[in-house]
Parts: structure tokens; C-alpha cells; sequence
């Protein structure tokens, strides 16, 4: 009687499991529908003055800097991109139809862009931007595939299977993070906001995808907000080897000692009179940033500048104190600063001009996280290239010149000098990124468009 009980409770118990596992199975395979499932225009009809707006969004996109490697062809892929569950490769993305995005229709390539899904219901991991992308435009979308299927040259180059190991390779519990996690529809405009903030939110939500780096990750990878709701949202956060600070108006590690024009000046020409591009936003600046028009830029700064700073994570203002790194000297690290840094960033820390960027009120010296520290120190910085012209002045590595125990008394020195107040560097944390990272290259990636 008993067995006969368990048995009925075990068949209806049956029912909603299976129904429940078809239903997971269906959802972490289907195709998401594409807003373009019904544009088929041929790729040979084409307009040409679409495949120039589409130019236009891959900058504000900046797709190269992921997508191409320093040597190889662009948007061939092959750039290796460390993530906590292992390495992966950028893939080629140009209109070859073998080993690239050749035989991708228009809603295809929109669900690759706004969803994060290939062709073959293959889900891509969260590296590529898609949560942010989303964001685009429907006529943004349509530029961008014009652009890549008809102003991009195709290139044979097969790409590099990913390192991450099994079962965390699978790729099907991806569905389930974007339910979660991944926003489903375009920009929408805030009423409330003048067209010059909104432009602004779209481009730095969207395209810029500054999200991707600036924004602090929760458990799951997940960017802790995607828009100006989350308090979290461009608050600062650490990738890869960086520090990339915030971009609210914070006023120790943010924007809040920027002015709109020192933003737009910032990322129209690499520098202002507060820092110098360098890691990671190098490679934004050099294929991005300055290509944006006068009008995007200004856009940017005017809607960065409307989100607030946290006094309470950013600590209190700095303010800079006088003093000359020669006064100090019984200072371990100043010794090491004198002979090896003053010459570029000064004996006052003030730096030159635009030119050499001050240390005095560095975000850099005033964020707690070391890493950008540390790894401009080991590895100096990436050749910037301003129309068209690389920079004379780029940071040098000190790998091989200075111990991680020197560097890491030059780092506490500097960060606790003329008002700065990060803390101080231990030589252990400058180890370990001397493992696993390496000097920058002197050969940057620089797309060449029609």
C-alpha cells in the first residue's frame, strides 16, 4: 500500500519536474527575437552613406579595440582577454563567410550585437558588451551591419577555441545570467532630460559601453547597475590588471574637479591639465574617443557631470600641500622618486603642463585600489596617438630597473605626498601583477578607416 502511494506521489512530483526541464531546456536554447527579423535587405544593396554612419557607430562602439590584435588585420580577433574563469579570444568579425561574420543576415548579426547569441543559438560570453549594446538603436544596428559587411575588408583567420575548462565552458547557463542581468531593449529618452543629456546617456550606456570597465561587478560578473539608477553605476571598478576610476563627480577619484570642457578636451585629445590617457582607456581613446564629434563629446561630459559623487566612498576632498619630494628624503621611496620620477612628474608632484600628468591629486594616488599604480610603474604606457600623431613622452617600465620592494616604497611615497591620501603599497600586491601582466606595447592598435 505504502509502495503504491510513493509510486503516485513520485509520478505526479514527475509531471512538473519534466514540464519545468522543458521549459529551461527551450528558454536556455531558443532564439531571441530580432527587432530586424523582417529588414532583408541584400548586403549588395547596401547604401554606401549607411556604410559611412555605421564607420561612425563602430568608433563609438569601439570595436576594434577587442577585436583586432597589434600586426594583425582589423576585426580579424585572435586578443586574448583574461576573465575569471579563464582566458578567451576575441573573434574575427569581419564579412568573411568561413572563419567570420560573412553569412550573417541582419537579424543575425542583431542578436550576436543586442543579445549576446551567434547564429547557432551558441551564447557569447558577457566579455562582448552585449548588455550594454543593447542599448542601440535600431537605425545604430542597421549602420553597424552595413559597415562591417560592406566597409570591412574579409580575412581568413580562424578563431582561437576558448581556455576555459569544463564543465564552466558550457554555455547554456549564459541564458539564464541574461535574464537576470542583461537589459532587452533599446535606449529609451528621459522626458525629463534636455536632448543633449539623453544623447549623452545613450552614448556612454550604449555605444561607449563605459559600464564594461568603470562600473564594480557583483558576484555573478554582473556590472552592479546599467544606468544612472544604480548608485553603483561608473562608481570605479577594478578589471584586469586597472583601476578604472569613476566616472561620477566624485572628487578624489571621479570627475568632480573636471569642468564639461576638461572632459571634452580630455577625451577629444588624450590630456587635460588632471591626467593623461593610459592602460586600458589608451586603446578608447586612440581608435574612439577622438573621432567622436564635438557635439557626442559634449554630450558625454554633460550627462557624466550630472551623476553624483558619494562622499562617503570617496573620503574628503583633497587638497594639495606643498611640499618638495627633496624635503622628504628620509621618506623610504623618496630617494627612488627623486632620481627616477621628479624629472617628468616634478619635485612638487604638479607634473608639467598637459604634457607629463601630475601625481598631486592623481586618481591614482587617491584610490584605494593600487593596481593602476602599479601597473603603469611596471609596465609604463601604451603609445598614444593623437590625430594621427604618437606622443614623445610615454611612462616607462621599470620592471627590470626597480625591485618590488622599490616600487612599491615609490608607489607609498607618492600616495602619501602633497595631500595624497591612497594608502600605502605593498611590495607582495606589486608581485603579483608583475606575474601575470607585461609591458605595455609600443606598437598600439590603430584602426585606419576609409
Amino acid at each position: 500500500m505504502n509502495n503504491s502511494r510513493f509510486a503516485r506521489t513520485a509520478g505526479w512530483l514527475a509531471v512538473p519536474c519534466l514540464v519545468a526541464a522543458g521549459l529551461l531546456a527551450w528558454y536556455v536554447t531558443r532564439e531571441p527575437v530580432s527587432r530586424l527579423e523582417h529588414n532583408h535587405t541584400a548586403v549588395a544593396d547596401i547604401d554606401p552613406t549607411l556604410v559611412a554612419r555605421g564607420e561612425y557607430v563602430a568608433r563609438l562602439s569601439d570595436c576594434v579595440a577587442c577585436h583586432s590584435v597589434p600586426g594583425g588585420a582589423p576585426f580579424a580577433g585572435g586578443l586574448e582577454m583574461a576573465t575569471p574563469l579563464g582566458a578567451i579570444h576575441a573573434t574575427n568579425i569581419t564579412p568573411e563567410p568561413e572563419t567570420g561574420i560573412g553569412r550573417y543576415s541582419l537579424a543575425d548579426f542583431d542578436r550576436a550585437v543586442r543579445h549576446g547569441v551567434a547564429p547557432d543559438s551558441r551564447r557569447l560570453y558577457p566579455a562582448m558588451p552585449y548588455p550594454s549594446y543593447a542599448k542601440l538603436s535600431d537605425d545604430d544596428v542597421r549602420a553597424l551591419y552595413a559597415f562591417f559587411m560592406k566597409g570591412v575588408a574579409p580575412v581568413k583567420q580562424a578563431n582561437i577555441p576558448s581556455a576555459i575548462p569544463f564543465p564552466l565552458n558550457l554555455r547554456w547557463p549564459i541564458a539564464l545570467w541574461n535574464g537576470v542581468f542583461a537589459d532587452t531593449g533599446p535606449y529609451e529618452a528621459k522626458p525629463s532630460q534636455d536632448d543633449v543629456w539623453n544623447r549623452g546617456a545613450y552614448l556612454v550606456q550604449g555605444a561607449g559601453h563605459c559600464g564594461s570597465c568603470h562600473t564594480p561587478r557583483g558576484l555573478a560578473f554582473n556590472e552592479k547597475a546599467l544606468d544612472e539608477s544604480g548608485t553603483p553605476y561608473l562608481a570605479g571598478a577594478l578589471l584586469d590588471g586597472w583601476y578604472a576610476p569613476s566616472l561620477r563627480d566624485d572628487h578624489n577619484t571621479g570627475l568632480g574637479r573636471w569642468s564639461e570642457p576638461q572632459i571634452v578636451q580630455f577625451l577629444k585629445t588624450g590630456r587635460n591639465e588632471h591626467a593623461v590617457v593610459y592602460g586600458s582607456m589608451t586603446e578608447a581613446f586612440n581608435n574612439s574617443t577622438q573621432f567622436m564629434s564635438d557635439d557626442d563629446l559634449t554630450a558625454i561630459a554633460r550627462y557624466l557631470k550630472s551623476l553624483p559623487g558619494d562622499r562617503q566612498r570617496d573620503g574628503q576632498p583633497w587638497q594639495y600641500q606643498a611640499v618638495s619630494a627633496t624635503e622628504r628624503l628620509d621618506a623610504p621611496g623618496a630617494h627612488t622618486y627623486v632620481t627616477r620620477c621628479a624629472s617628468c612628474h616634478g619635485l612638487d608632484g604638479k607634473g608639467q603642463a598637459e604634457w607629463m600628468p601630475p601625481l598631486a591629486g592623481a586618481t591614482s594616488a587617491l584610490a584605494k585600489e593600487s593596481a593602476s599604480a602599479i601597473n603603469i610603474t611596471l609596465n609604463g604606457s601604451q603609445r598614444v596617438v593623437a590625430a594621427g600623431v604618437p606622443d614623445a613622452y610615454r611612462m616607462p617600465a621599470f620592471r627590470e630597473q626597480l625591485s618590488d620592494q622599490e616600487i612599491a616604497e615609490v608607489l607609498t611615497f607618492m600616495r602619501s605626498t602633497w595631500g595624497n591620501q591612497g594608502g600605502g603599497v605593498e611590495a607582495q600586491a606589486v608581485n603579483k601583477l608583475r606575474e601575470r601582466t607585461g609591458p605595455a606595447s609600443s606598437s598600439p592598435i590603430i584602426l585606419q578607416m576609409r
